[in-house]
């Protein structure tokens, strides 16, 4: 699911008001399953050798309650596994050059703009233009 926090931005991430939203669930958006881009992202079947971007992060403490609702549906932290996020900033910062441990796939090559995660990144980037890049998450997890 994608998330942004949009007062933040206005008012402070100290602001009361200033709470992470749900803003799309990242189903509707992609349909691949490619496991060189799981594992390249977020560590996820990386029998690849990439580097991953972000980890075993676990479900953000300050999620917000629409995503926290829908991780339980999946059956929480007893049926899914590899519960990680990474924001949009984080992601622009990234080297999408890096390539795997055989060095033939870049990040690039199998997550980036002209792969089917391209409305995800689409999708982040708008809302980042609105809310700030450091204000907009993409949290996962899997079953």
């Amino acid at each position: 699911m994608i998330e942004c926090r949009p007062l933040a931005r206005i008012w402070g991430v100290e602001d009361e008001d200033a709470v992470w939203q749900a803003a799309i669930d990242v189903d509707l958006l992609n349909t691949g399953n490619a496991y060189n881009a799981l594992a390249c992202l977020f560590g996820v079947r990386n029998s690849f050798g990439f580097r991953p971007l972000a980890e075993g992060r676990g479900l953000p403490e300050d999620a917000s309650d629409e995503l926290r609702e829908r991780f339980a549906s999946w059956g929480g932290t007893d049926s899914a596994w590899g519960t990680t996020w990474i924001t949009w900033a984080e992601l622009q910062a990234a080297d999408w050059d890096e390539t795997d441990g055989s060095g033939r796939n870049s990040r690039r090559a199998v997550a980036g703009a002209e792969t089917h995660w391209a409305p995800v990144w689409d999708v982040m980037r708008t809302l980042a233009g609105v809310h700030g890049a450091e204000h907009v998450r993409l949290v996962v997890w899997f079953d």
